[in-house]
């Protein structure tokens, strides 16, 4: 087990540990110059490698001391580890999530359209397992593992709100299109080692992505037309603006509420962040994400 992380470092103090490997800067003859980590910061290190065996997300053990610098000479690589120890992971179980998602959609989705839409994604235990651990982004908003299940909840819940509040014509669109609107990050996005785009998410985003899930599901099924092109509008229109990765603006009243829904969970979440290291009665420093600082 892990019992060792870096933020419990201090320069001078000997290492015996294990880290995930975050990033390689370059090779140095018989030696990787790399940052590796763990859940709570990373460290620049010498490791030795004789034959370039490491890679990132492997997971060493080795004993050194800790420096500007640290130095490994001998590593030893880890096969069997928990992820949670080396990556940021969300602070409720992820079934607690899952449960409410669940009781939402129960409550909610009433029509043959909608319950065969959404136990084709939520009653496939593949689709689920890669659910439960997706990311919400690489540094903006939710990056950290469950943080898509958590997102999904959150905007469901505000899509809920919305559509009875507003007397949405279409809620159960509205809530299930809020459901699935982030489906195509389980490709988009990798959480086998640091997180990082795939080769497919760099090319398509998560939008494009998406929106060929449902096509899959739609061709499997019989589907009425006009609710194929509200759930994929309220996909495609999620980001709200074409300069924003959208590809069509919102053009429904159910695609307004997931855009809406979507864009302040996601704020919320970034300030949420921010704040976590602040003291209360100050400000703290800039932050990209939020594009300016926050007064705790």
């Amino acid at each position: 087990m892990k019992k060792t992380y870096v933020e419990d470092m201090k320069y001078g103090e000997k290492i015996n540990s294990s880290f995930m490997v975050f990033k390689k800067l370059r090779r140095e003859k018989n030696k990787n110059i790399m940052y590796i980590g763990d859940k709570t910061g990373d460290f620049k290190c010498s490791v030795i490698d004789k034959e370039d065996t490491i890679n990132l997300g492997d997971v060493i053990h080795f004993k050194s001391t800790f420096n500007n610098i640290t130095e490994v000479q001998n590593f030893k690589r880890i096969e069997e580890f928990k992820i949670e120890d080396y990556l940021p992971t969300i602070d409720r179980p992820i079934e607690e999530i899952m449960d409410e998602i669940k009781k939402i959609s129960k409550e909610e989705f009433k029509s043959k359209d909608c319950i065969k839409l959404n136990d084709y994604f939520f009653k496939n235990e593949e689709f689920l397992a890669e659910f439960k651990k997706g990311i919400g982004g690489i540094s903006q908003h939710h990056n950290y593992i469950g943080g898509l299940a958590e997102h999904t909840l959150n905007v469901m819940y505000l899509a809920k709100i919305l559509s009875y509040r507003y007397d949405c014509k279409n809620k159960e669109i509205a809530i299930l299109a809020a459901k699935l609107h982030d489906i195509g990050k389980i490709e988009e996005l990798s959480t086998k080692g640091p997180f990082t785009y795939t080769l497919r998410g760099e090319m398509e985003s998560h939008i494009v992505i998406g929106v060929s899930m449902l096509e899959k599901a739609f061709s499997l099924d019989t589907y009425s037309e006009e609710f194929k092109q509200r759930i994929k509008g309220c996909l495609v229109q999620h980001h709200g603006k074409i300069e924003y990765g959208s590809p069509r603006k919102p053009n429904t009243e159910e695609a307004f509420i997931v855009h809406y829904a979507d864009y302040v969970d996601a704020n919320m979440n970034k300030i949420h962040q921010v704040k976590k290291n602040g003291k209360e009665g100050t400000w703290t420093q800039y932050d990209r994400r939020i594009e300016g600082k926050l007064y705790i």
